[in-house]
C-alpha cells in the first residue's frame, strides 16, 4: 500500500511540474538583455566607427521601459538591443524623427527592402542574460554602407564568449548577397562592403531557387556581384588556411 501511495505521489508531483513548466518564460528575443561586458564592447566599436565620441548615447529598451516616450536631446545616438519582434517599426520612429541608432538585429534574417539602413553583419552569436543564443548583427542609419563586415569587432566579442552555433550553408547564384553569406566573409576576416549607391533590388524569390531565399537577400549588378566573389574566394583561402594551421 505504501508503495502505491509513493508511486501516485510521484506522478502526481511530476504532472505539477509539468503544469508549472507551461507558465515558465520563454527565451525569446524580445527579452534579450545584453551581459555588461559585451555591450560595451559593441558600442564602444560603434562609437569609432562612426565617429560618435561626445555624443550621448541612450538605452531606452529596458525592462518597462517606453521608447516611443522617451526623451531624446539633440545629437544623442540609441545603441540598444531592441525587441527585434518589432525592430521594423522602431527603425521607422528612429528614421522618421531623425534619430541616429545603431540596434542589434537578428544575425541570420537583418536584411530588409529599407535603403535608408545599412547592415553591419558579424559572425557572432551572444549568449543573453536570459540564456537565449541567437545569431546576431547590427543595423544602424549611420555611415556609408549598405552592408558590410565587422571582423575586428567580431573578434572582440567572441574573446568573451562564443556559442556553439552551427550555421546551415545555402547555395545560391554568386549575384545573391545573403545575410549568411556576409556572415561567412565576416567569420574569415574579410573586410568586405557594399556602399548605398551600388544599384541593388532585395529580392525573397528567384526562378534558380523555387525555396525561396532564407532572410531574403540583395540582387547585385554584375561589378558588385563579382567582388562579392572575391570575397567568396578570400574567405575560402582564409579557411584552408585554418585548416592546414
Amino acid at each position: 500500500m505504501a508503495d502505491n501511495t509513493i508511486k501516485m505521489n510521484l506522478e502526481e508531483f511530476t504532472q505539477y511540474d509539468d503544469f508549472c513548466e507551461k507558465f515558465k518564460p520563454r527565451k525569446t528575443t524580445d527579452d534579450c538583455y545584453t551581459p555588461p561586458k559585451v555591450y560595451e564592447v559593441i558600442k564602444d566599436w560603434a562609437v569609432k566607427r562612426y565617429g560618435l565620441e561626445g555624443r550621448q548615447i541612450l538605452r531606452p529598451f529596458y525592462p518597462g521601459g517606453d521608447y516611443l516616450h522617451e526623451e531624446y536631446p539633440d545629437g544623442c545616438v540609441v545603441i540598444d538591443n531592441p525587441p527585434f519582434s518589432i525592430l521594423s517599426k522602431i527603425e521607422d520612429f528612429y528614421t522618421g524623427h531623425g534619430i541616429d541608432f545603431f540596434l542589434f538585429a537578428p544575425g541570420l534574417s537583418i536584411f530588409k527592402p529599407n535603403f535608408e539602413l545599412g547592415y553591419v553583419i558579424c559572425d557572432i552569436n551572444i549568449t543573453y542574460e536570459n540564456g537565449a543564443k541567437v545569431a546576431t548583427s547590427f543595423v544602424t542609419n549611420l555611415g556609408d554602407n549598405l552592408v558590410e563586415t565587422a571582423p575586428e569587432l567580431t573578434q572582440t566579442v567572441n574573446k568573451i564568449q562564443k556559442s556553439d552555433f552551427v550555421q546551415k550553408r545555402y547555395d545560391y547564384p554568386q549575384e545573391i548577397l545573403t545575410a549568411a553569406r556576409v556572415r561567412y566573409f565576416d567569420g574569415k576576416g574579410v573586410k568586405y562592403a557594399v556602399s548605398r549607391k551600388t544599384p541593388v533590388c532585395f529580392v525573397r524569390k528567384i526562378d534558380a531557387c523555387a525555396a525561396g531565399i532564407y532572410g531574403g537577400g540583395f540582387l547585385l549588378p554584375q561589378a558588385a556581384a563579382q567582388a562579392a566573389a572575391q570575397a567568396a574566394a578570400q574567405a575560402a583561402a582564409h579557411a584552408a588556411a585554418q585548416a592546414a594551421a
